[in-house]
């Protein structure tokens, strides 16, 4: 199950509104409807969960470019949503880099049908996966009271009210959830 919210930030605290990411298929759009969300371009947080498997952040202050922060790639990759947040910047890749389909992968990161013998050269993908764990701007929110530290020990399951509760949004942000 997913969830995604946008919060705010307005002069009277964090505005939250549910988001619904059907008609989203880019960063770029996500990136819009974050924008068209903002009150003076001040800071907006895209936050997407996937229960129990990983959580995004995105930041957009303004015109500047979107930060991101995705707490698990693999898992993310696995996803439509996570794949909108996934780009070749991201993950340290070249555009147009060729990716094993992930969902042809075996549980043990094999494709289908293919041996598991370590000695075969199969180095062509190996800068190219997707990493286990974290990536992107882990100080994505220093500023907003949530250190590197602090976000990169969060849990998928309850991350984002974690998140909204050092942002002193919890509250708005359980009105949409």
């Amino acid at each position: 199950m997913y969830f995604a919210a946008l919060l705010a930030r307005t002069e009277d605290g964090w505005e939250a509104s549910d988001t619904e990411l059907d008609d989203v298929e880019t960063l770029s759009d996500l990136t819009d409807l974050a924008r068209d969300a903002s009150v003076d371009e001040d800071t907006v947080l895209v936050l997407i969960e996937q229960e129990d498997a990983w959580f995004g952040v995105v930041r957009v202050d303004g015109e500047d470019d979107p930060r991101i922060y995705v707490s698990d790639a693999a898992a993310a990759a696995r996803s439509s949503y996570g794949e909108i947040l996934l780009t070749d910047e991201l993950l340290g890749r070249e555009p147009g880099d060729d990716v094993a389909d992930l969902d042809s992968l075996d549980l043990d990161g094999t494709e289908d049908g293919e041996p598991e013998d370590a000695d075969e050269e199969d180095t062509a993908n190996s800068d190219t996966a997707v990493p286990h764990g974290p990536v992107g701007d882990s100080e994505i929110l220093d500023d907003l009271g949530v250190g590197e530290k602090e976000l990169r020990a969060l849990d998928a399951d309850d991350a984002l009210n974690s998140i909204a509760e050092s942002l002193g949004a919890s509250e708005v942000l359980e009105t949409v959830r």
